[in-house]
């Protein structure tokens, strides 16, 4: 076998392999999970922080603030006038930009071609909500100019795709045992906690590239929630040219 077709397929079997872990960690975490909310209704207890707590590993992130309004202006001024030089890559919201607001808070910026929609901005209201250490926290939305965009906290180590397949990349690094087996855990507690909301939210679109990795090479799973956003603004799109729903 050539080099190159083994380093293909030694990067699918890596692949393959950390999303095994992932799938063995939730199924893990399920029914612990289970079993927490089993004992608390035996013991009479309506206080669900204990699950909450475990399944996040530690103490909350944080208040949660809600989503913010941003102008096209800013968001502009930020990514340079969208300029190629902040451009991070293509997701499946649209094209993906590093900016720099005026407060000094770097993120990142999805951009799409939309029209106002209220089911956005429902829909964006209670996704910012969702806040846990292993998934990518949505801050804030914008509806102008024929643009939608959705503001997220910016995760500087890039995607585990990239680390696993775009070696050649210098911000690329080379994934130990140890890590991936850290990495999967990681984004399996964000994938539970996603599950054990009321009602439950299924990613709908969970791969590498949607695992993103900080300084500390710590998991934070993005984009959850926004195939069901796209689905609605598609529908909403739909009922208000008066055309049968899918």
């Amino acid at each position: 076998m050539s080099k190159p077709s083994a380093a293909i397929v030694g990067g699918a079997a890596g692949a393959l392999a950390l999303v095994a872990i992932v799938i063995g960690v939730v199924w893990f975490y399920k029914i612990h999970c289970k079993n927490l909310s089993n004992k608390n209704s035996e013991t009479g207890s309506s206080d669900p922080s204990a699950i909450v707590e475990w399944s996040r590993g530690g103490p909350s992130s944080g208040v949660r603030q809600g989503a913010r309004l941003f102008t096209l202006e800013e968001l502009d001024q930020a990514t340079k006038h969208f300029d190629e030089s902040s451009l991070l890559g293509y997701g499946s919201f649209g094209l993906v930009y590093k900016g720099l607001l005026r407060d000094g808070t770097v993120v990142a910026i999805k951009r799409r071609p939309g029209a106002p929609r209220q089911e956005f901005v429902s829909e964006v209201t209670y996704l910012s909500e969702i806040h846990h250490r292993n998934l990518v926290t949505i801050l804030g939305y914008c509806q102008e100019s024929g643009f939608q965009v959705l503001v997220f906290e910016y995760i500087p180590n890039g995607s585990v795709c990239n680390h696993l397949y775009d070696t050649r990349l210098e911000s690329s690094t080379k994934l130990e045992f140890k890590q991936r087996l850290s990495i999967a855990v990681g984004a399996a507690k964000g994938l539970c906690h996603l599950h054990g909301l009321k009602p439950p939210m299924v990613h709908k679109n969970f791969k590498t590239a949607n695992v993103l990795v900080d300084e500390d090479f710590i998991a934070h799973v993005a984009d959850a929630g926004i195939a069901k956003l796209l689905e609605k603004i598609e529908e909403a799109g739909l009922e208000h040219l008066g055309l049968p729903l899918k």
